[in-house]
């Protein structure tokens, strides 16, 4: 059985754990909190950064976007990476714009203050912080909607990394209540097919340490 440390904090840990589901890939998830020094898992990853999977036959991959590449190529179906170069650079280029850009600018300062704080170390948030995020967001919602707005998914007719990649992120900063569905209609009704998805749904349905999330976060329809 090939095993998964992640944290449920972590979106680079949700990607991994959406795409081994939508590949249909069983794996025993472990959770890892990097913040405490864990000998057996620095030997695993020196890096002590989640997400690692360890195969079957022991061959242990770091890395998100690195084991998500590793799984493109030895597991290709269903295919997350695009079927053209043109689709899987795209691909590629939201992946970064999400797990780069909407990371600094909405993910980092929401979920570092509304939940690592609390989870870790029961410190005070700082509000300058979570209102920037809640400001950036706004720029990245009506990016989604424009890309919908042309295409079916972010990066094209199928579902893909990209998607795969927001929706992670947006699920963390739905999870502390920071996400202006109402403002959005077009990015909601994007996440809403990726949130109703066999592979996704067992993001929701988890408590991150007895933090309630709103009454929304695991409702199909919102």
């Amino acid at each position: 059985m090939r095993k998964l440390y992640h944290h449920e904090l972590s979106p680079a840990s949700r990607k991994v754990r959406v795409a081994l589901a939508e590949k249909r890939l069983d794996f025993e998830p472990l959770i890892e909190e990097t913040w405490i020094r864990n000998e057996s898992f620095l030997a695993l990853n020196p890096e002590g950064e989640v997400p690692v999977l360890v195969e079957p036959d022991g061959q242990v991959l770091a890395d998100a976007w690195a084991i998500c590449e590793y799984l493109e190529e030895v597991y290709p179906e269903p295919v997350l990476l695009g079927v053209d170069p043109r689709t899987r650079a795209e691909v590629r280029r939201l992946v970064a714009w999400f797990d780069r850009k909407f990371n600094r600018e909405v993910t980092e300062p929401i979920l570092q203050e509304k939940l690592i704080k609390r989870v870790v170390a029961g410190g005070t948030p700082d509000s300058r912080l979570i209102r920037a995020g809640r400001a950036n967001i706004h720029t990245h919602m009506r990016y989604i909607a424009w890309l919908v707005h042309r295409r079916r998914w972010l990066a094209g007719d199928a579902l893909s990394y990209a998607d795969i990649t927001a929706a992670c992120h947006l699920s963390l900063v739905d999870y502390a209540g920071d996400v202006p569905w109402d403002e959005h209609p077009q990015a909601k009704e994007w996440y809403a097919l990726v949130k109703c998805r066999p592979s996704f749904r067992p993001l929701l349905e988890e408590w991150i340490a007895n933090i309630r999330p709103p009454r929304h976060y695991a409702d199909l329809d919102f």
